[in-house]
């Protein structure tokens, strides 16, 4: 009986060696290489010297860096707000609501695309139709880049707040009753109670969900790609999209590759400084 922990350890062991370890692996090697699909030429550090003198590479990742500062608080606060109301013992018909704002969890990110692009097309959109049923001018959702940032934002927000919800609501109702049972024998608001009690008792949910957000966010591309597939011109063009871009497109590997990297190395630093912050200025060895 003692070999079945290790069998399934070296399963898992197998999984991640061949499914990570090995692309990755794959990935820093390509990224020191001019590599098309077929032939790979070493050429040292020309790739990363080529990617930071690209206007282009700055406009994905920093763009990409805008997506993540506005997504990520807009996902955290319409998710726990959600929870909130949902575990509440005021709110009626909590089971159907929890099935609505579940669905967009069921359905694939290109589908969520797909959708929200209907929903929000110039020529033949659902909103736009409202909008001039009301009798008001259609607006240029897919051509004006700024609308269309919009519309992958609240597209992101309504696709991820299925998951961060069930987070949250798990935090939630593992909160001792009897902190707010004695806030209210001191006549504790129901802001001072959320503010006192509700946000402390989730400060580890809270660190995960933002952590999850901000990789999700920062390598968003199915939902981006079938929604605006990068436009108008490449105003919703994220780091993302410019590596698969850069290496399927122009079949430039070991420049993706490098660009590959440079995004792993972002995550990883966040990441560290993520747990720098919720362990109080101590990473733990």
């Amino acid at each position: 009986m003692k070999k079945w922990p290790f069998l399934f350890i070296f399963a898992n062991l197998v999984l991640f060696i061949l499914f990570f370890a090995w692309p990755a692996l794959l990935g820093v090697y390509y990224s020191f290489t001019e590599y098309n699909g077929s032939i790979a030429t070493f050429v040292g550090l020309n790739n990363y010297i080529n990617l930071f003198q690209d206007p282009s590479f700055y406009k994905a990742l920093f763009r990409t860096f805008f997506y993540t500062l506005l997504g990520v608080p807009f996902i955290y606060v319409t998710s726990l707000i959600i929870s909130v109301l949902l575990v509440s013992k005021y709110t009626k018909g909590k089971n159907v609501a929890k099935m609505i704002f579940f669905f967009p969890w069921l359905v694939s990110p290109i589908v969520v695309g797909i959708l929200w692009r209907w929903m929000f097309g110039e020529s033949f959109g659902f909103i736009n139709y409202m909008i001039q049923v009301l009798g008001g001018n259609p607006i240029q959702w897919s051509s004006d880049g700024n609308f269309a940032f919009l519309v992958v934002l609240f597209a992101t927000a309504w696709a991820g707040t299925a998951f961060n919800m069930l987070i949250f609501i798990g935090a939630l109702i593992s909160i001792p009753k009897s902190l707010y049972e004695a806030a209210d024998v001191d006549g504790g608001t129901a802001w001072q109670k959320f503010w006192h009690i509700t946000l402390p008792s989730i400060r580890s949910t809270s660190f995960l969900v933002i952590l999850l957000a901000v990789f999700n966010l920062m390598k968003e591309f199915p939902m981006v790609q079938a929604l605006t597939n990068g436009g108008p011109g490449s105003d919703t063009t994220f780091i993302v999209q410019y590596i698969y871009e850069t290496g399927f497109d122009q079949l430039k590997i070991g420049y993706a590759s490098a660009a590959s990297m440079v995004l792993f190395v972002v995550l990883l630093v966040f990441a560290l400084l993520q747990f720098r912050f919720a362990k109080g200025g101590k990473i733990d060895d």
